[in-house]
């Protein structure tokens, strides 16, 4: 994608705003590692990948993602909290959406709360508008951490292999990586454990 951000590891979660005329106005809520799939999985439906709650109510905008998750679980619990405010205990304090918000407001007011709310206003996370023709201000009082930088433009997602990222940093860590194979399942699981690099197996 010509212009676009290389994020590598990319874990995120995002905002989808529905343009279809029946439901315009909609949001979805949502984690990818690969927010190019993503949207094309929503806007194709449930067969194709996407979540019920968006199939055949298409087509969706991914407008809003946040990035910068040390891992999935992480990026994982920030969706949920986001999707349930009222059933998160670091949330539940909130207002409520208001008469004059509309979903999407509200969507970005939570979300805004959230990244001054521990544990997530410690991460290294970025708010980002993939289009900038939805941006909307932050709501007075509630700009993110000085260490969270709100940026525009389409993101693309890269995975590094964490033994390559570490070969080419220099690092003097290493892991062993061993797959074990249940030849029944046909799955894989992978033991991580200190060694010596001349142990690596694949």
């Amino acid at each position: 994608m010509e212009g676009a951000h290389t994020v590598e590891n990319f874990f995120g979660c995002y905002l989808l705003y529905c343009t279809n005329p029946l439901y315009k106005g909609r949001t979805y809520i949502g984690f990818t590692n690969d927010p190019n799939r993503r949207i094309k999985q929503h806007n194709k439906g449930v067969k194709a990948g996407g979540a019920c709650r968006t199939s055949g109510r298409g087509p969706w905008d991914m407008v809003l993602i946040i990035h910068g998750f040390p891992n999935e679980i992480s990026a994982l619990r920030f969706e949920w909290a986001w999707q349930h405010p009222k059933k998160s205990r670091r949330l539940r304090h909130l207002p409520g959406k208001k008469k004059s918000e509309k979903a999407f407001q509200y969507c970005f007011r939570i979300a805004c709360e959230m990244l001054r709310t521990g544990p997530w206003s410690r991460l290294p996370l970025t708010l980002r508008w993939l289009k900038q023709e939805y941006h909307i201000d932050v709501p007075a009082g509630l700009d993110p951490p000085s260490h969270m930088p709100i940026v525009f433009g389409p993101v693309v997602s890269k995975k590094v292999r964490l033994i390559q990222k570490m070969i080419a940093g220099g690092s003097s860590s290493y892991l062993t990586l061993c797959p074990f194979i249940d030849l029944k399942t046909r799955s894989g699981q992978m033991a991580l454990q200190t060694g010596s690099i001349r142990s690596l197996c694949f």
